[in-house]
């Protein structure tokens, strides 16, 4: 009998499907681009009883092209993204829309938490630094904007969260997502009460479902969820992972030598260890879907979201960004343009900052000299700059590494990917699986299924490095001096942004 996994991705603009072979082959994916609602500026929503269909429809799909026995597939498993709330309400319905993890609206209750001294006096425990998209500040604002809304919450969703409890009926807080959301104890792996009340959302101890790790098993797919799905009823569902988990453990990151950065709607950049980095360098710490762990990492939403951006709103008749394949005129355009000829330089701030909370994106130096080929890649360029900044930081806490792993969409673009390994100067390693997010779900749920003992021994199995690209090292030194004129750019509009009102 064959076997069969099935991963589900619910990212920042689109939601997918795959299944996947246990020795890692892909065999079918399915995806639907996943549209936001924005009501006002910083607002990013979603409606989750549409994501849910959406969900159901990938599915259905996916088993529809594959053709193969449903019953060979032994389990399923979902990551998404971290940070943002989906909120299951009372009335066994969502109790609000979805909020995405760019949306900025709760900024003001981080600067207000630190000024009082909360987060210094349990930064200890946190393990991170507070951030606008946590639950921990989306709730705060709920309690204060809508009373109505945070009143009738029966249970705090993280995105996959949600779309489990929806296929099983069964609540969980998986430990990956849970810990970087700002409501946990995380050095103890505990949710704390008084804590809680300390950020003056004490209630929400209630409405925090059981803590389960990523490869646990969380219940069986309902006899509804079947109906909606196609898969049959009382297949089991893992626990699943926070997305920037799922690609780690899909890229192999195993063991405390490597580190990762994942160029997706997201600049995502982390390594594994066994002490949480608490020495103020590192914004985040969270517990890594391998126990024993922590999950280090530096993140802002600066990357290849921004692309899409610009395709869509200033190539849309030469670009479609949600074809499998976008960059054939991209590259060709980058390409068209020597770094040392492009004076341009992009801040990747559409969908929030790592310099400054109010942050937004620029293009600085455009004359009418300048073409749509400068500005693509002062935005190739502006993107790899960010990921820049955050290793960085990550390489002041721990041994330098040999070489960077590399995954997400932009690994699609063999241009961006040079650009990556000569700003970086250090060789990348890319994971090219078409669905790395889902992969890695696919991977708990073989692991919850019994079929590999844990993620290393599944990494063996199922994983594969594509290619190393190395740098070179002329060209890496003409973007040496380029970054440091990014980054004096970044330092001063810095001084501007609090003038802007979210």
């Amino acid at each position: 009998m064959k076997k069969y996994v099935m991963g589900l991705d619910n990212g920042g603009t689109t939601t997918k499907a795959a299944l996947f072979d246990i020795k890692g082959k892909e065999i079918q994916s399915a995806s639907r681009h996943t549209p936001v609602i924005t009501p006002k500026p910083g607002y990013v929503e979603r409606d989750m009883e549409r994501l849910w269909n959406y969900n159901c429809a990938c599915i259905r799909e996916v088993v529809e092209k594959a053709r193969i026995n449903v019953h060979e597939i032994i389990g399923i498993a979902v990551c998404g993204h971290g940070k943002g709330i989906y909120p299951w309400g009372k009335d066994n319905k969502p109790a609000y829309n979805g909020i995405v993890s760019t949306d900025g609206r709760a900024w003001r209750y981080p600067p207000k938490w630190k000024e009082a001294g909360i987060l210094r006096k349990y930064h200890p425990r946190l393990c991170q630094e507070i951030m606008a998209c946590q639950q921990v500040s989306l709730l705060a604002w709920l309690k204060e904007h809508r009373p109505d809304v945070y009143d009738n919450i029966k249970w705090v969703f993280s995105v996959k969260d949600y779309i489990r409890f929806r296929l099983t009926n069964e609540a969980f807080c998986e430990i990956t997502d849970i810990s970087g959301s700002g409501l946990m104890d995380v050095k103890n792996a505990r949710f704390d009460k008084k804590m809680l009340e300390e950020f003056g959302i004490g209630e929400v101890f209630e409405k925090l479902a059981p803590i389960r790790y990523s490869y646990e098993q969380c219940g069986r797919l309902t006899k509804e969820s079947s109906r909606s799905t196609g898969l049959p009823e009382g297949i089991p569902v893992a626990g699943g992972m926070f997305d920037i988990d799922a690609c780690a453990i899909a890229m192999d990151m195993t063991s405390t030598k490597e580190i990762c950065t994942i160029a997706g709607t997201w600049s995502i950049n982390e390594y594994i260890a066994k002490e949480p980095v608490m020495d103020g360098s590192i914004a985040m710490n969270s517990l890594y879907a391998i126990p024993g762990f922590y999950l280090v990492e530096e993140c802002s939403a600066t990357s290849a979201g921004n692309l899409e951006w610009y395709l869509k709103n200033c190539m849309e008749n030469e670009v479609i960004p949600e074809r499998e394949n976008i960059y054939g005129l991209v590259n060709s355009l980058v390409e068209g343009v020597k770094p040392e000829d492009c004076d341009v330089y992009f801040l990747p701030f559409l969908y929030g900052s790592n310099t400054h909370p109010l942050g937004k994106a620029a293009f600085v130096g455009l004359t009418a000299y300048h073409t749509k080929a400068h500005m693509l890649r002062a935005i190739f360029e502006g993107v790899a700059y960010s990921h820049k900044t955050h290793i960085e930081k990550l390489l002041m806490s721990r041994k330098k590494t040999e070489s960077i792993r590399m995954a997400g969409g932009a690994v699609n673009s063999k241009v961006w990917v040079q650009m990556f390994a000569d700003i970086l100067n250090m060789p990348v390693e890319v994971v090219r699986a078409k669905e790395l997010g889902a992969m890695g779900a696919a991977m708990a749920a073989a692991v919850a299924a019994g079929e590999y003992r844990d993620y290393g021994e599944a990494a063996k199995g199922m994983v594969r490095i594509a290619e190393v690209i190395r740098p070179d090292p002329e060209t890496a030194a003409i973007y040496r001096e380029k970054y440091e004129k990014y980054r004096e750019v970044c330092h001063a509009l810095d001084t501007v942004w609090n003038k802007f009102v979210v």
